[in-house]
């Protein structure tokens, strides 16, 4: 596995829509879909790379002056639980670091509603990140927003 970070807004886009597509179950709503696709130019973007194909990718926003948000990440579903999200995590991490900023935050859907979003808030504890706070209508009454924060 080769992790890379993609300057080219091209290939940041190609990439986001290639593996979006494949997780309808995260990421069903092609408006959103779509927003995330386009989000992606001009921000810190990293990619894995199995045999020179991408298999999974994420990018940071920043939010604040101090705060950079993991606005986004996906991980074909046949590599999920390899190491390729931690391994992606944690060169993002790395760069938030030398960018200065002081704190990571993420956003998902609060624990409790959906399987597939209870692992997800599962894996960001396992990096570390802490709860901070939840907006119960920050989406919608169906999909409470849980912010997760970490310090750098």
């Amino acid at each position: 596995m080769i992790i890379k970070e993609i300057k080219n807004d091209v290939e940041k886009r190609e990439i986001t829509r290639l593996i979006l597509e494949s997780l309808t179950d995260w990421f069903g709503i092609p408006e959103a879909r779509e927003e995330y696709i386009s989000d992606s130019k001009e921000k810190p973007f990293f990619c894995a790379f199995a045999d020179k194909r991408p298999v999974g990718f994420l990018y940071l926003k920043e939010t604040g002056k101090d705060t950079v948000e993991l606005a986004v990440m996906g991980v074909l579903k046949e590599y999920h639980r390899r190491g390729i999200g931690r391994e992606l995590f944690e060169e993002a991490k790395k760069a938030a670091c030398v960018q200065g900023y002081s704190f990571l935050q993420v956003k998902t859907v609060q624990m409790g509603k959906y399987k597939e979003y209870d692992d997800t808030n599962n894996f960001y504890l396992s990096l570390g990140f802490k709860e901070f706070e939840v907006f119960p209508t920050l989406g919608d009454e169906w999909n409470p927003c849980q912010v997760y924060v970490m310090g750098l």
